[in-house]
């Protein structure tokens, strides 16, 4: 299943993530996945939210530079070598993993990561040739 994620745009600024933060918490959204990644001057934060539409209007409606993006969300075992199971697996197909990042939700022995491929419907195919469940949301 394809997922939507987030992508704000921001200054590497004290209080900018709590900024954000604060924001969807009192709009009363929940996060289930993120990363953030900087530069000297700007980040970039990757979300997974349980109301990604509305999310990504406040966003815009503070100021901040937001939009969505395809992503899947996968369980993997939650046991040592899985990853690397996966990651060959992947390698093996063709399929390029542009990034990828762990989620808030865990359930029982599974992990749940975030991926951004350059073919999520080659990736969805993959994975589903091999057993993994996607999650539809969080």
């Amino acid at each position: 299943m394809i997922i939507k994620q987030i992508s704000i745009f921001m200054e590497n600024t004290t209080g900018r993530l709590a900024d954000v933060t604060a924001l969807l918490a009192k709009a009363g959204v929940n996060l289930r996945a993120l990363s953030i990644a900087d530069t000297a001057d700007f980040g970039i934060l990757r979300m997974v939210a349980d109301q990604p539409d509305e999310a990504v209007q406040l966003l815009k409606d503070a100021g901040f530079i937001a939009r969505e993006t395809d992503v899947i969300g996968v369980e993997v075992p939650d046991h040592p070598g899985e990853l690397a199971r996966i990651m060959a697996l992947f390698r093996d197909e063709g399929v390029n993993i542009e990034y990828l990042y762990a989620s808030l939700e865990h359930k029982v022995d599974k992990a749940v990561i975030v991926l951004k491929v350059d073919d999520i419907n080659a990736g969805l195919a993959m994975l589903e040739k091999h057993g993994f469940s996607t999650i539809p949301s969080f």
